[in-house]
């Protein structure tokens, strides 16, 4: 905690890396402001647009709600039926597919387990979170009404650190136990879990998901929630909690966990026998597919595998958004790779690996990219699913996606970044499709 307070006050007083300004700017004040800052022409000047930061268009005021375009997100169908989030989720599992799904099922579970009765104990992990966060709001409700609430409290999330100092604060002012994690390892995965009285015995429910229990970001990102009261991946997110409650945390205790791939014990290991089970498959002329979602692929062990992959005839398709180190096109693939990054009005920031598995497909949503901190150096949680109608949803966003015509973009060997060929006359724009076919779903 020291370090990071130091670290953020220094942050104010750090060096300049580089100054953007617009490049038609007055020649005599750009001068006059690299004088002023103490600049020289062997810093960084870089001219650029007239606009530099996009994403400061993401806190743009809602001004025009009336004549919006955005869709608004709606519930779950199986959680619009019902009064009682957690009866659903102790019966069966439900995928939340955000911005889509509303984000409110998720904050109602937990009011709910506030003041349930026959709650004993919530545990949660916290990376980022909203600036009125309703989450905590509730965490802090389940402690005065005397549940026993741990937080993980990830306080390196990169620009989030004063955020979360603040709320370890509250919610340490409130009784509720806040952990902070390892040193020099992040705990990134995304994990609840609630215990619950059901006569002489407790029960565990909870979720796993791909991002941050944030209800702002929720509305703009895409990303999984499964909200589950399996015992085996409860068991799993209990274990990952002991771990983390340790005065000495000790990694080790993770290698119990038999449902979740974690990392960053095992978590490489097991994808990497997963991929190495389609090429045994592709080489028997057996049928051999991956899909993947991710945001970043620069992992090299995974690249060189994957390049085995496509040599042996594993059909591999994946979208990915951000950074991509992997080349799509060989001489020696049997079968070209496919792959798209999609930048729309959503930032895509799921992932999910699909396994063909002889049509016994494995599926999982995955809180880690295919890069070396995510798999070695940070807490990470991919969770199976065993549910076929999830299964084929999450499969059936995937292969929109493959599809989009619109705002997908070609990842090439040559990163050109081509927009995908339009085809014919249908248009396919994935992230308008995908609400529609979840909006069908609930009906």
């Amino acid at each position: 905690m020291q370090k990071i307070e130091k670290g953020l006050k220094n942050r104010k007083r750090g060096k300049p890396v580089r100054f953007i300004y617009d490049k038609d700017i007055d020649p005599s004040l750009l001068s006059f402001i690299i004088k002023k800052m103490g600049l020289s022409k062997k810093d960084h000047l870089i001219g650029g647009s007239r606009i530099h930061n996009f994403k400061d268009f993401m806190q743009f005021p809602d001004l025009f709600t009336a004549t919006a375009s955005r869709k608004q997100a709606f519930l779950h169908p199986e959680l619009r039926r019902t009064s009682s989030v957690s009866q659903v989720i102790l019966r069966k599992d439900v995928l939340l597919n955000f911005p889509y799904h509303s984000f409110e099922s998720v904050i109602d579970m937990l009011r709910e387990a506030a003041i349930d009765p026959e709650v004993t104990a919530i545990k949660i992990t916290c990376y980022r979170l909203a600036p009125r966060s309703k989450i905590i709001n509730a965490l802090i409700n389940a402690q005065r009404n005397g549940k026993k609430v741990t937080v993980m409290m990830e306080l390196r999330a990169r620009f989030d650190e004063e955020a979360n100092l603040a709320w370890k604060q509250e919610l340490e002012e409130a009784g509720v136990i806040v952990l902070i994690g390892f040193p020099n390892m992040k705990v990134h995965g995304k994990l609840c879990l609630i215990k619950k009285k059901a006569g002489n015995r407790t029960i565990h429910y909870g979720f796993v998901g791909t991002g941050n229990l944030n209800e702002k970001t929720a509305t703009i990102y895409g990303d999984h929630l499964l909200m589950t009261s399996d015992r085996n991946i409860m068991a799993d997110v209990n274990r990952i909690f002991t771990c983390l409650e340790r005065s000495t945390p000790s990694l080790p205790l993770l290698r119990s966990c038999r449902t979740l791939l974690v990392s960053p014990v095992f978590m490489r290991r097991k994808i990497m026998s997963l991929i190495n089970r389609e090429i045994r498959h592709a080489r028997k002329n057996k049928p051999a597919s991956i899909l993947l979602k991710l945001n970043s692929l620069s992992d090299e062990e995974f690249i060189n595998r994957l390049y085995e992959a496509a040599k042996a005839g594993v059909e591999i398709r994946m979208v990915i958004r951000g950074i991509m180190c992997m080349l799509t096109e060989q001489k020696k693939f049997k079968k070209p790779v496919q792959a798209v990054s999609i930048v729309d009005e959503y930032l895509e920031h799921a992932r999910i690996m699909i396994f063909h598995n002889l049509g016994k497909e494995d599926v999982f949503i995955s809180s880690a990219d295919w890069m070396v901190r995510n798999l070695d150096h940070r807490i990470e949680a991919a969770c199976p699913i065993f549910e076929e109608d999830i299964k084929s949803e999450l499969k059936d966003i995937l292969l929109i996606q493959l599809k989009d015509n619109v705002k997908a973009r070609i990842l090439d060997n040559e990163l050109s970044n081509r927009y995908a060929d339009p085809g014919g006359t249908v248009r396919i724009r994935s992230q308008v499709a995908t609400y529609g076919y979840l909006k069908r779903k609930g009906k």
